[in-house]
C-alpha cells in the first residue's frame, strides 16, 4: 500500500499514531475565532495578541498570526479613500499642530474632518472631532448635506460635553475644507476661545489622525455591507463609535480610548 501511494512506511505509521489526538492549535483557534466574532472581525494579529496578553494567555505574536491564518480569522484589509476639496476659502490658519500628534492631557489637541458615507439614498456626511490625548471620538454629527452648520454643530456638541474639562488653550486642527475656512467657523472658534490650526494645502498627512479614524470606521464597519438608507448608516455609525471608544483595543496603548481618559 505504501509503495502504491508513494509514501514511506515511517510516514504512514506516524500518521496512524496521530489519529485520535486533538489538534494542538484547536483550543486557541476556537478562542481567537470567538474573540474575532465579538470584535466584528476587525482585529489583526497584533491587536489579538494584546487581547490574549490581557487574558493571561502568553503566545508569540508570530504564533498568533500563524493560527489566525490557519483558522481563517484574519481581519479584513483596509481600503484607501479619496478626498476632494471644495468651496471658497475665507479664513486660513497656521499649521500649529505641525504633525505633533501627541497630547499630555485630555481636550488640549483635537482634530476634525468630514467624510462621506454612501447609501442607497445618497451620500451621508459625517463630521467628527477626535482627541489626540487618547484618540477617542469627542463628538460627531451626520447630515445629508455638506454645510458649514454640520461642522459648527459638531463643535457645539463637543463643547457641551467637555466644557468643564477643556484645557485653557484648546487647539482644533482641520484641513482646508470650505467649512473650516468659513466666517461661521472663525466666529465660533473665537466665541469658545479655541485656537484653530490648519493643514497645508494638498497635504493629507498634516491631518492624518482624522483621516486614520475614517479609515478604521470604513474598513471595519461601512465597507463590509451594503447600506440601503440614511437611518441604517446612522445606526451603524452610532454603534461603531460606541464600540470604538469603549471596547476596541489600540495597539499603542493596549486599551480602549476612553479607558485612558477615565484613569487620567
Amino acid at each position: 500500500m505504501c509503495a502504491f501511494f508513494g509514501v514511506s512506511r515511517s510516514g504512514y505509521y506516524d500518521f496512524v499514531c496521530r489519529q485520535g489526538r486533538p489538534e494542538p492549535d484547536a483550543e486557541l483557534g476556537q478562542l481567537l475565532q470567538e474573540q474575532q466574532t465579538h470584535v466584528r472581525q476587525t482585529y489583526g494579529y497584533r491587536r489579538m495578541w494584546l487581547w490574549l496578553e490581557s487574558q493571561g494567555i502568553h503566545r508569540n505574536p508570530k504564533t498568533v498570526l500563524r493560527i489566525m491564518k490557519k483558522y481563517n480569522t484574519l481581519a479584513e484589509i483596509r481600503r484607501r479613500r479619496k478626498w476632494v476639496q471644495m468651496g471658497q476659502q475665507v479664513h486660513k490658519y497656521e499649521n500649529l499642530l505641525n504633525r505633533d500628534f501627541r497630547a499630555d492631557r485630555p481636550n488640549a489637541k483635537w482634530v476634525t474632518d468630514i467624510s462621506y458615507i454612501h447609501t442607497g439614498q445618497g451620500v451621508l456626511y459625517l463630521s467628527m472631532i477626535r482627541d489626540l490625548y487618547d484618540n477617542s471620538i469627542v463628538a460627531y454629527k451626520t447630515a445629508t448635506q455638506q454645510t458649514v452648520n454640520l461642522v459648527l454643530d459638531t463643535i457645539r456638541l463637543a463643547m457641551r460635553k467637555e466644557k468643564k474639562r477643556v484645557a485653557a488653550e484648546l487647539q482644533l486642527h482641520s484641513d482646508q475644507g470650505f467649512q473650516y475656512t468659513s466666517q461661521g467657523y472663525f466666529n465660533l472658534t473665537q466665541e469658545y476661545g479655541i485656537t484653530p490650526s490648519m493643514s497645508r494645502r494638498g497635504n493629507c498627512y498634516d491631518n492624518a489622525m482624522a483621516e486614520n479614524f475614517f479609515s478604521i470606521l470604513k474598513t471595519e464597519c461601512i465597507y463590509r455591507q451594503k447600506i440601503a438608507t440614511f437611518q441604517q448608516a446612522r445606526e451603524l455609525i452610532d454603534d461603531f463609535i460606541d464600540f470604538y471608544n469603549h471596547e476596541r483595543i489600540q495597539l499603542k496603548t493596549g486599551e480602549a480610548p476612553l479607558t485612558r481618559r477615565l484613569s487620567a
